[in-house]
């Protein structure tokens, strides 16, 4: 007797006998949605893309595919803050595959083999880089990619901004930082370093430039008026973070008071701990589940010591006392965000240093003579395109409008460059189309088995304490394998064969691997089971056009 084919209720070809596709009212259709890893990457990663090829251990691919959006997959696999694992739909069955551990391994990968990316053909075009910090960094990338030559002109003696002078080491190893610098310049792109841009105008003319990025960052730490007796220390994070990696004296020592609960203050509290500071607090006017800082910051610099004092702001300063008024939290009920309100009451501690890190802000003397420059408070004005208000000049990374993070400036940094390209071939940048988002309403998960997620390894605490060595390692190769095997392929097709088995009419046809299926529609009753038990959400039901 023959063996009917799985979920196939008719004898085998005869429900080839009539043709009854007549009977629809609805239509499969396989589709491809954007998983929300990708939507919500700043940088525009394919991640679905390399993390699929990383499955299949092929690493160099992987690195390539992610090379085309980033040129900085080790850096990113280490401070970017991942709001791609946030957004994965995976959480909703076990937890969010460890994208971000992934990216950092085929990031070693690239470093460790010497992998490289060539320039695209030259175009005869130049572009003036002032800032070689991650938006700059990136944006030029680009830019060779696109076959344009490129010239940063940068005012340190060391290439990539916050990323070197704002990131401790003990999270950003500085030789994974120079390394992945190192393939940007060998790629063609020009680097002056040591030399600061006084007049961008004419040195755009004498350098013959035809388009000009300005990538300036915002390295100036925000101060706010405190009322003070007294000589104590009173010092800005930004300057504090930047003598440190210089290995300039920082001041840190005795008790060191930090005000500010984003990740530059956990930053400046973990350093003063590793110099060897006797206690460190952190004064934060919000409450404790509303601090700006990532949970995990938060969570090391407990573990490595601080002390954090939430619903606190610093009222006045005498002498080595300090005044804080205790704050209440409330609810804006515009917004369902917390707010912090005065009370009125008050507590004293003392202190031998305070560093403010409440916020950075763009140095204008750097752009001062751009006089049809239009600026905001703290930052330069851009369009959709990122072109400023002066022709051929435009602006990304930190001193434009928007959250400030090293993956946001990256992919500035491809969205100037691609907008830069279009404006050097006198066209205009048009961003493709978006798919629909692969929801968790359109997957079923009850196909996928439960996995737990690989752990990176991360140092003890009480070994942190006594150095800048990095605080969290990578995954071996059987793990990154096995991690990038968690994705469940969010909204496109990778051959699990369900929707083939388990139709009752033989109405799909296998195209082979990598290729995909086809619906047989004379056959198809459209009867919906394809679409409801397809896992990753490929397959759409569309009403049937009369």
């Amino acid at each position: 007797m023959q063996q009917k084919p799985f979920a196939i209720t008719l004898d085998v070809g005869t429900s080839h006998l009539n043709k009854t596709g007549s009977w629809r009212t609805e239509r499969p259709v396989y589709v491809d949605r954007i998983p929300p890893c990708n939507k919500t990457c700043p940088a525009g990663e394919n991640i679905q893309g390399w993390l699929s090829l990383a499955e299949e251990e092929k690493y160099e691919d992987a690195w390539r595919l992610l090379m085309q959006d980033n040129p900085f997959p080790a850096i990113m696999g280490r401070v970017c803050y991942h709001p791609c694992e946030h957004a994965c739909n995976r959480k909703n069955l076990d937890e969010a595959v460890g994208i971000n551990s992934v990216e950092r391994f085929i990031g070693e990968q690239g470093l460790r083999y010497a992998w490289k990316m060539a320039p695209g053909k030259d175009t005869g075009k130049k572009v003036m880089i002032v800032g070689a910090g991650p938006a700059g960094l990136a944006t030029a990338y680009h830019l060779r990619l696109l076959g344009h030559q490129v010239t940063i002109f940068e005012a340190s003696d060391k290439a990539g901004g916050m990323m070197r002078y704002g990131i401790p080491k003990y999270r950003l190893p500085r030789e994974k930082l120079s390394a992945e610098i190192y393939r940007i310049e060998q790629m063609g792109v020009e680097l002056k370093l040591n030399t600061p841009v006084t007049d961008i105008d004419k040195q755009r003319q004498e350098g013959g430039f035809d388009a000009v990025l300005l990538a300036i960052g915002a390295q100036k730490g925000r101060m706010v008026e405190i009322p003070q007796e007294g000589d104590l220390p009173v010092m800005d994070a930004v300057k504090i973070l930047r003598d440190i990696e210089e290995e300039r004296p920082s001041m840190l020592y005795g008790h060191v008071v930090v005000y500010g609960g984003g990740n530059t203050a956990m930053d400046i509290a973990r350093s003063a701990i590793r110099m060897g500071a006797l206690e460190v607090t952190v004064i934060a006017r919000e409450a404790d589940d509303n601090l700006s800082a990532h949970p995990f910051e938060v969570k090391e610099a407990l573990e490595e010591g601080a002390k954090i004092k939430t619903l606190r702001s610093i009222n006045s300063i005498n002498g080595r006392e300090i005044k804080l008024e205790v704050m209440l939290s409330r609810e804006k009920h515009e917004t369902g965000r917390a707010e912090s309100v005065n009370s009125g009451d008050f507590e004293t501690i003392n202190a031998d240093i305070v560093v403010m890190a409440i916020g950075q802000t763009i140095d204008k003397n750097v752009i001062g003579q751009l006089t049809e420059l239009q600026l905001g408070d703290d930052n330069i004005q851009v369009g959709p395109d990122m072109a400023t208000s002066i022709d051929g000049v435009y602006a990304a990374g930190d001193a434009v409008p928007s959250f400030r993070s090293v993956t946001i400036s990256i992919g500035h940094g491809k969205k100037a460059a691609r907008n830069i390209d279009a404006y050097l071939h006198r066209k205009r940048y048009k961003h493709p189309p978006q798919n629909e988002e692969a929801t968790p309403d359109k997957l079923q998960t009850w196909y996928y088995s439960d996995a737990p997620r690989a752990i990176q390894p991360v140092l003890e605490a009480v070994r942190r304490k006594n150095g800048f060595a990095e605080v969290v390692g990578d995954l071996d190769t059987e793990n990154a394998a096995y991690e990038a095997r968690r994705c469940m392929s969010c909204g496109n097709c990778f051959e699990c064969d369900n929707c083939y088995g388990v139709c009752p009419d033989n109405a799909i046809t296998k195209l082979g691997p990598g290729k995909g299926f086809e619906f047989k529609y004379d056959y198809c009753k459209g009867c919906g089971i394809c679409e409801s038990e397809c896992p990753c959400g490929a397959i759409n039901m569309v009403a049937e056009e009369i």
